[in-house]
């Protein structure tokens, strides 16, 4: 009986790692560094609103349905973000690490940041209202650029929008949203001309080659949902971004 149990369990199992396999050779999108304590909680959420139970069923659908796999991506990347979500951190970062890294550097010197894992743009603009405030507006449109990626295409597009609701903003100080963003038809946008500044673009920190040359790097989050394996070769890649003398700062570590 128990052997019986554990041939189904490994065939189950088999079955998970090809639908992965078959989503990073065709989509591009490598699941395979993920943990799987979270992937097996998230995709078979999926595949019961679709009414299948089998990973060999679902994989079918995958295969035949191209509109799936962006259901199937969403259901996975859980994008949970927000304006200076985890104040401590950024309390940290505008108060130690944003002078340390300005003291280091000329007043004409560039300063490039990368916001790694941006999902819908507010940490990216976060970054943006704290340099901007360090330096001051003009000072940070000539010297700093923002680069924030994600593998997300749909909260890439959003985060390009610079529109949020008013619930997404309340966590905004008052004098920093009216500072830095404009209401528009009960939205509110972040000021064009600093929005200059924020280029976002997609990046697979799993596998693509990592933004180089950059003086402060964050990344929130995102290491959380890789197996430790893939987090040393994620960090690895990170620190190879990073310029001499730079800072980087994650959920679970700040180094300078």
């Amino acid at each position: 009986m128990d052997s019986g149990v554990d041939d189904d369990s490994d065939e189950e199992a088999e079955a998970f790692e090809a639908l992965l396999r078959y989503v990073r050779d065709t989509r591009g999108f490598d699941f395979t560094g993920y943990k799987r304590t979270s992937l097996m909680r998230r995709v078979p959420h999926r595949m019961e609103q679709v009414g299948q139970s089998s990973f060999e069923e679902y994989l079918d659908t995958l295969q035949a349905s191209a509109d799936e796999f962006s259901m199937l991506f969403n259901t996975i990347l859980i994008n949970v973000t927000g304006f200076f979500r985890d104040a401590p951190a950024w309390d940290y970062l505008r108060a130690e690490v944003v002078p340390a890294l300005l003291a280091e550097r000329n007043p004409s010197d560039p300063i490039r940041v990368w916001s790694a894992g941006c999902a819908s743009g507010q940490e990216a603009y976060t970054l943006a209202m704290i340099l901007a405030e360090a330096v001051g507006a003009e000072e940070f449109r000539q010297r700093v650029k923002i680069y924030a990626t994600d593998v997300d295409d749909e909260a890439l597009s959003e985060a390009r929008t610079a529109s949020y609701d008013a619930k997404a903003v309340e966590s905004v100080p008052a004098e920093l949203l009216d500072r830095y963003f404009e209401p528009v038809n009960g939205r509110y946008v972040f000021h064009k001309d600093l929005r200059r500044a924020v280029i976002f673009g997609r990046n697979d920190l799993v596998r693509d080659a990592p933004i180089s040359r950059v003086d402060l790097l964050v990344c929130r989050n995102t290491l959380m949902y890789l197996n430790a394996d893939t987090q040393r070769s994620v960090l690895s890649r990170l620190h190879f971004a990073l310029a001499r003398e730079a800072c980087c700062s994650s959920a679970t570590r700040r180094c300078c």
